[in-house]
């Protein structure tokens, strides 16, 4: 069997792919020169994949935890119905001057709304029925997340959850103080066995899964 460079075959799709705005070239610059870890951002390939399934949804309400620097939650805005609404949960209140600066600058800038906190205590708080969910926070919350964000959703409804494959250590031996890891497996069985819902998880960068409520 032949195998692909992964490096090769991302840039190859990339260059296949429509491009993304000068507001988000210039927001994915910006975050690699002065924020840390910024291989966290979305980027291109995953943003055009977020707008994508917004579009396609055009959902009145999405709800996104972990904001990083809004690169992501700049994509799913450009599916929102005309009188949508978007709200984003992070937790680093030290992003928040960042974050302000390109929402600002978007032309979905009043229907983007951010919250800064724990991203519990926001599905508690924000009284919504959800169309769209993109959960890319805290991975040992992941299942409390779910739980607490599956009655409010919509049937029909769809929740994409970033980083299940965790760099490929799903399928790894797994250390028993590797407590990251240990809950990405616990939630991806649990969505698994769960019956109120349907998923699909994508090898796609570095795992993604649609999850659809019943």
């Amino acid at each position: 069997m032949h195998t692909l460079n992964n490096e090769a075959i991302e840039e190859y799709c990339e260059n296949h792919t429509q491009d993304e705005s000068d507001l988000l070239k210039s927001l994915e610059r910006e975050t690699n020169l002065k924020v840390l870890r910024p291989r966290m951002i979305s980027g291109k390939l995953q943003g055009r994949f977020l707008s994508f399934i917004s579009k396609l949804i055009q959902p009145q309400y999405v709800l996104e935890l972990g904001t990083y620097t809004g690169y992501s939650a700049l994509c799913l805005a450009e599916g929102l119905t005309a009188n949508g609404e978007l709200h984003t949960v992070e937790i680093n209140p030290e992003l928040e001057e960042l974050i302000l600066k390109y929402i600002d600058q978007s032309p979905y800038s009043s229907q983007i709304f951010l919250h800064l906190g724990d991203g519990n205590d926001w599905i508690n708080k924000l009284d919504y029925c959800w169309d769209l969910v993109f959960i890319d926070a805290e991975k040992k919350d992941y299942s409390q997340y779910y739980e607490n964000i599956l009655p409010k959703m919509k049937k029909g409804g769809i929740i994409l959850v970033d980083n299940l494959l965790w760099s490929g250590k799903v399928v790894e031996e797994v250390a028993k103080n590797d407590h990251e890891t240990q809950a990405i497996l616990a939630f991806n069985q649990h969505v698994q066995q769960d019956p109120r819902v349907t998923n699909l998880l994508l090898p796609f960068r570095d795992g993604l899964m649609l999850i659809e409520k019943l």
